[in-house]
């Protein structure tokens, strides 16, 4: 089965371990050629002056007896008669058998080597020179053999180097360990935090690190997401908290005209029952039918879009209304925008409700452009809209109002209901400055 590290932080070791483990290891090797070659090339230097310095001397006849070691014992040299007598040599070479048994061919007079003899502890290895010399009654070869450092032939330079592989490996792993270790702390405490972070509690953030960096960012991020869930979690209680206060009061008060009806059915009108039920079961039936449509857009359903005259849409839904106020349309020709025909009449016609409802006695419907977008206006000469109050208004179950009772006006969606799809066809919808009243502006893209 193959293993594998389980963390970043242990697959970053091995990585620089194994990478610094190669790249010294090609390194190592690189420095044992060079210092092979360097050393050898030196002692072949050294016998080859020797061996030719010697070899003159056999040819002219002027060696006698034994011969002058100008190398301090370095390099042993011998003069070795084809039967393998040692006629001739340096001091350090006189009682030791022939440095080799390599004999030069008849093709070939010099001949440079490297003879190794013995077995480890006492192993010895030498870079010689052959060189084969004929006499007047026979040819005899010269050797010149310089003993290679004992470092080179058991085996040390390889050991020290392989051993400082193996420590700077470690040293690198270490190092990684220990960077990576420092570096992906402050993950682990952000991991740490966000796993203790539950529903129930939202208001704790995760350790932001100072800097710009990568995690730094991902802190900041993180935060900024838990910021977001809060809000919309906090949202979603008040909405469920106002939804149920919402539907409370029509239930509440069918249920009190039902069982004031069993209780006392000689004391109430049944007609009266029923039309007052009838009344509290619309009502709830309305806020359920709100929620639902609150719930719906946005969500990428499968409503179709179309391209929308705008100013035709306006005046159709004007044309429709029956109302005691005055109703002054401005409408420009040519303005389409596309989207949900159905979800734009209920946009047009909660503030068309929501101006009705506000107004002293007249009411603006304007639709025109403004730069490159759809431009729709609807406007009141009622109290209007406190600069305060301009973005509360379209919060769901919002009433600025407070005088108006829950049985006469709106459950406070209208608004919320009118920006959500306004978001959801790419557009704006907001309250503007007025002379008198308020101004509802929604812009949206041009078809």
């Amino acid at each position: 089965m193959r293993m594998r590290p389980r963390s970043i932080r242990a697959r970053d070791t091995l990585v620089a371990a194994v990478i610094a483990a190669l790249v010294l290891g090609v390194t190592a090797i690189g420095v044992d050629v060079a210092v092979r070659s360097a050393v050898k090339a030196e002692l072949l230097r050294r016998t080859q002056v020797d061996a030719r310095r010697v070899s003159g001397g056999v040819r002219d006849g002027t060696l006698e007896g034994r011969i002058r070691d100008e190398s301090r014992g370095l390099v042993l040299i011998q003069v070795v008669e084809p039967g393998g007598r040692v006629t001739n040599a340096t001091p350090a070479a006189t009682d030791r058998p022939p440095v080799s048994r390599l004999w030069p061919p008849s093709n070939m007079r010099v001949q440079d080597f490297t003879e190794c003899r013995g077995r480890w502890p006492d192993r010895e290895c030498f870079v010689a020179e052959a060189i084969r010399v004929s006499t007047a009654r026979d040819s005899v070869v010269v050797y010149a053999a310089a003993r290679q450092p004992s470092y080179l032939v058991d085996g040390l330079l390889e050991g020290v180097l392989g051993s400082g592989v193996l420590l700077l490996a470690a040293v690198a792993a270490g190092v990684t360990w220990r960077v990576v270790g420092r570096t992906l702390g402050p993950v682990e405490a952000i991991r740490a935090q966000l796993a203790e972070i539950s529903a129930t509690d939202l208001s704790r953030r995760v350790p932001q690190p100072r800097g710009q960096d990568e995690i730094a960012q991902l802190a900041r991020t993180a935060n900024e997401t838990l910021d977001r869930l809060e809000r919309a979690v906090a949202r979603q209680r008040q909405f469920a908290s106002d939804a149920s206060h919402e539907l409370r009061t029509p239930i509440a008060g069918l249920r009190a005209n039902l069982e004031d009806a069993s209780m006392h059915p000689e004391d109430n009108d049944l007609r009266g029952v029923i039309a007052s039920a009838l009344r509290d079961t619309d009502r709830l039936e309305s806020i359920v039918t709100d929620l639902l449509l609150l719930a719906r857009i946005g969500t990428g359903g499968s409503a179709a879009q179309e391209p929308i005259d705008l100013a035709a849409l306006a005046g159709a839904e004007v044309r429709r209304r029956s109302s005691d106020l005055k109703i002054v349309t401005e409408l420009s020709r040519g303005v389409e925008v596309r989207g949900v025909r159905m979800q734009l009449v209920r946009l047009l016609g909660n503030l068309l409700d929501n101006a009705e409802r506000y107004a002293g006695s007249c009411v603006t419907v304007e639709v025109g452009r403004d730069g490159g977008r759809a431009l729709l206006v609807v406007a009141d000469d009622g109290i209007g809209v406190p600069p305060a109050d301009r973005e509360r208004v379209f919060e769901r179950f919002t009433r600025l109002d407070s005088a108006r009772s829950r049985g006469t006006g709106g459950a406070g969606l209208g608004l919320a209901i009118a920006r959500e799809i306004a978001r959801a066809h790419g557009g704006t919808l907001r309250i503007e400055d007025h002379p008198s009243g308020a101004r509802f502006a929604l812009r949206l893209p041009l078809e």
